[in-house]
């Protein structure tokens, strides 16, 4: 009874986390001259990816599989077909040049590299396939590229919106902190629910993994990526998802490989993964086709539409 209970409360802890942590990133992002994308990317994406971190960790110490490589394929096509598909119905999205050109093709490399290091048991003579620790370091290596590149890159100019609290760098950083506590502690128990429930249910590891667990650890950038949509920050909808992303693959998969190598089915999981190059390249084709560089009400459409064909797809696998 308490882990339903918490389950609900998980909810309101992920608003309220979502609400401090777009306010504080807008105020710290304007106070210190940073960008909003940049904020997006690091500290939001960072933020939101917690749930994803954690759930890994605890699913690698057990051993298990399944539920790593799930959460991450799973979490990385609720970003982009549900999340940007959510936010562009209430807001549209607009892209900067740099985004379009680095970032979004940069989450592509990403999956790119991974489904090369999962599938390469013929090149090495391996009999299987498995993420192993050097793996764990390449992963953990272009993530760093990606910090390097953020940290050195050249700040974009950035509309000054009056309707952004203005709060002082320390108010703002405790806004921060309290928003990653509050999607933190919301996430693990909406995902302890979600698990409890599906044993209730009996469902497999694997499918938990792309969907319940998956779409939960996802709810802190869904709600953090509405919440900004509401209050009309573009950049931190879509910092947040291709951060959260690039967060994922690059530094969450690599820690966690790190701690305990991650075996990989390829007749199971090469789809889920092909699924995320699917979503990432129509994120891409969005942006190119009709009103560039904006994501609006039909392409967020779009988006949804293959969310649910996906997730019927995996209901209908098992």
């Amino acid at each position: 009874m308490l882990t339903y209970l918490l389950f609900i409360i998980g909810f309101v802890f992920l608003y309220y986390g979502a609400n401090f942590l777009v306010d504080g990133a807008s105020s710290v992002s304007r106070k210190l001259g940073i960008p909003p994308l940049i904020i997006g990317l690091t500290v939001v994406s960072f933020g939101t990816s917690a749930p994803e971190l954690v759930v890994n960790i605890l699913a690698a110490l057990k051993g298990s599989s399944e539920l790593v490589i799930g959460n991450v394929l799973g979490s990385n096509v609720s970003n982009i077909l549900l999340i940007l598909g959510v936010s562009g119905l209430i807001y549209e999205i607009k892209m900067h040049h740099g985004l379009f050109f680095k970032e979004i093709p940069y989450s592509l490399l990403a999956i790119l590299v991974l489904a090369f290091i999962a599938n390469d048991a013929e090149i090495v003579g391996r009999g299987f396939s498995e993420i192993d620790r050097i793996d764990g370091l390449l992963l953990l290596t272009f993530f760093c590229i990606f910090i390097y590149y953020l940290a050195t890159s050249k700040p974009a100019l950035f509309e000054d919106r009056p309707d952004v609290a203005k709060m002082s760098v320390p108010m703002s950083s405790v806004y921060i902190a309290l928003g990653i506590v509050g999607l933190g502690l919301g996430g693990h128990w909406i995902v302890n629910g979600a698990l409890g429930i599906s044993r209730a249910l009996n469902i497999t590891e694997g499918f938990v993994g792309l969907t319940l667990v998956a779409l939960g650890t996802s709810f802190p950038e869904l709600v953090t990526s509405v919440v900004a949509a509401l209050k009309k920050e573009s950049d931190i909808v879509i910092g947040n998802v291709v951060g959260s992303n690039i967060f994922n693959i690059f530094f969450t998969l690599g820690i966690t490989a790190l701690i305990n190598p991650i075996v990989f089915d390829p007749s199971m999981n090469n789809f889920d993964m092909l699924m995320v190059m699917l979503a990432t390249l129509f994120l891409i084709a969005t942006v190119m086709i009709g009103k560039k560089a904006i994501i609006q009400k039909g392409n967020a459409y779009g988006f949804l539409i293959m969310y649910v064909a996906y997730v019927a797809f995996l209901v209908y696998r098992g």
